[in-house]
């Protein structure tokens, strides 16, 4: 008789809401739901129900990992979006499936994928659901909304005007889309001018008025402070890299930019390991003497970005804004399935290592609008667990050592390559 309820017990339990891990800590799970949580002491199946028992010794057992801002599409090897979109469609989908793939096996089991090329993404999460391929649950925006010319414009939609985003808004919906995913500035898109603001402000308003009245949240890549003010207006949800810039380049930190994010409640995601490990790229070929003057120069400015990223990103989470956790992998040259470093960047920031954990589990469920189905260790909730030898509360590099993915309740097989 196959088991109805699995007990998985371990040396502590890290819950997800930022409370003292448990000591001999223990989840029950009856098929996909969690049951029952606590001291292993504590909780207990049903008497005379099959039990299937997992201890894991001088391990953490705690919530499987979110991360809220990857793109699945990419390759990681360093190759611009604008080389990317040329590859065909099949063979991005194969990409995005084994991305998908890194992320769970290490730990990750709800992803929100921020734009692909086409429906790539949707056929992948197709897939998934027809048992093809392992993934973790995937929460798409299928494209994202962009400007003629704009950032990521290549990758499918491409708006003017209030009644072309509105339209576009519902195309998506048509489609699946879980969220709606704007590029309020420029990015690395090369016809993109990278700090200027793109939508006007009517335009975002369309956007994000039309997605709510679907019950679909917003999510605003911004990398200058004029994007920032002009999404806050439209009432976006979650920000992505937040970067206090100016349009003529300079860093100049903005409390007034903060205030708006704290009284609207609105979640930002920093991106910082994406910059941190093209700059620890860039620093080994310095180190080697392969680095030519650009790739210098890159380096000198990197640095610049990444201690105003650091910086501000800090300011924001000490006057209340809520920082949620997104690696916004694969682009560029940070392939997927690598998500710790992101928590480990937040540590460099200042936070916690428990906080770090919190960021990439409760707070990021609250951003996707998941948190009644993920991102903590609570009774009712879905049964993502993930086990790390060791203790990630005191070291956050100790989430590097995985050594079993509950997804939904089921183990997953991470010797699976298939």
């Amino acid at each position: 008789m196959a088991a109805k309820f699995t007990l998985i017990t371990g040396a502590r339990l890290i819950d997800g809401t930022g409370k003292k891990a448990v000591e001999q800590g223990a989840v029950l799970v009856e098929g996909d739901v969690i049951r029952a949580v606590g001291p292993a002491a504590k909780v207990k199946a049903p008497q005379g129900a099959q039990v299937e028992r997992l201890d894991y010794k001088d391990a953490t057992v705690m919530p499987g990992l979110i991360d809220c801002h990857v793109h699945m599409n990419g390759i990681g090897d360093g190759r611009a979006g604008d080389e990317l979109v040329t590859l065909p469609d099949e063979v991005l989908t194969l990409q995005s499936a084994k991305n998908a793939r890194a992320h769970l096996y290490n730990g990750v089991t709800t992803i929100r994928d921020c734009g692909g090329k086409n429906k790539t993404i949707f056929h992948l999460r197709e897939a998934v659901k027809m048992g093809i391929t392992p993934a973790p649950r995937i929460m798409a925006t299928i494209r994202p909304m962009a400007i003629v010319g704009g950032h990521l414009s290549y990758f499918g939609i491409a708006a003017t005007g209030r009644d072309e985003c509105i339209a576009a808004v519902r195309q998506l919906v048509k489609e699946g889309a879980d969220f709606i995913k704007i590029t309020a500035t420029g990015g690395s898109t090369r016809t993109s001018i990278r700090v200027r603001p793109s939508f006007n402000v009517d335009e975002l308003k369309a956007i994000v008025d039309e997605a709510h009245k679907f019950g679909r949240h917003t999510v605003a890549h911004c990398v200058s402070s004029q994007g920032m003010l002009n999404v806050l207006e439209a009432g976006v949800d979650t920000i992505v890299h937040a970067i206090h810039q100016e349009a003529d380049g300079e860093f100049r930190y903005r409390p007034d930019i903060t205030e708006k994010l704290v009284k609207q409640g609105v979640f930002v995601n920093p991106t910082l390991s994406i910059v941190r490990t093209h700059m620890k790229n860039l620093e080994k070929k310095v180190d080697a003497g392969t680095a030519t003057d650009a790739q210098q120069a890159s380096l000198d400015e990197l640095k610049v970005s990444y201690e105003a990223m650091i910086t501000g990103a800090e300011k924001m989470r000490k006057a209340g804004v809520t920082i949620v956790c997104g690696s916004d992998t694969a682009w560029l040259d940070s392939p997927m399935g690598r998500f710790q470093e992101e928590l480990e960047a937040e540590v460099e920031m200042g936070m916690t290592p428990m906080e770090a954990i919190v960021s990439a589990t409760r707070d990021s469920s609250r951003s996707l609008w998941m948190e009644d189905k993920v991102g903590t260790l609570e009774a009712g909730k879905q049964a993502d667990v993930l086990v790390v030898k060791g203790d990630p509360a005191k070291r956050i590099n100790d989430l590097w050592n995985v050594q079993d993915v509950f997804l939904a309740g089921r183990k997953v097989d991470r010797g699976n390559f298939v």
